[in-house]
């Protein structure tokens, strides 16, 4: 079993930064590709960002590359996501999931434990 909590969302000023967190407990993290989706008002939820179990190898999505950052460190078992030059169309829940190694890391379906989001709005 596996517990992931976010943290660090928040209201934010188009332009502005924001560092979100996700802390896990339970077994395993160390061992499992990590990401971050999120979900805006009346969309589908979207694929942001992923890293490898080693922190080495990084993905994103066209949308915020350039602008975020994920990161982790298996000693504190947390992962952080780095949002910088925020745009209002980046207002979402953002969540944090294991990758269950079910497929792609984009997709949503190969994620196993997810947290239960955290608020982002960032205004105009």
């Amino acid at each position: 079993q596996v517990q992931l909590v976010e943290s660090g969302g928040g209201l934010v000023q188009a332009g502005g930064s924001l560092r979100l967190s996700c802390a896990a407990s339970g077994r395993d993290f160390s061992t499992n590709a990590m990401g971050w989706f999120r979900q805006g008002p009346g969309k589908e939820r979207e694929f942001v960002a992923a890293v490898s179990w080693s922190g080495i190898a990084t993905y994103y999505a066209d949308s915020v590359k350039g602008r975020f950052t994920i990161s982790r460190d298996n000693g504190k078992n947390t992962m952080w996501l780095q949002m910088n030059s925020l745009k209002p169309e980046d207002t979402a829940v953002y969540y944090c999931a294991r990758d269950a190694r079910r497929g792609s890391m984009r997709s949503s379906s190969s994620y196993d434990y997810w947290g239960q989001g955290t608020q982002v709005t960032v205004s105009s």
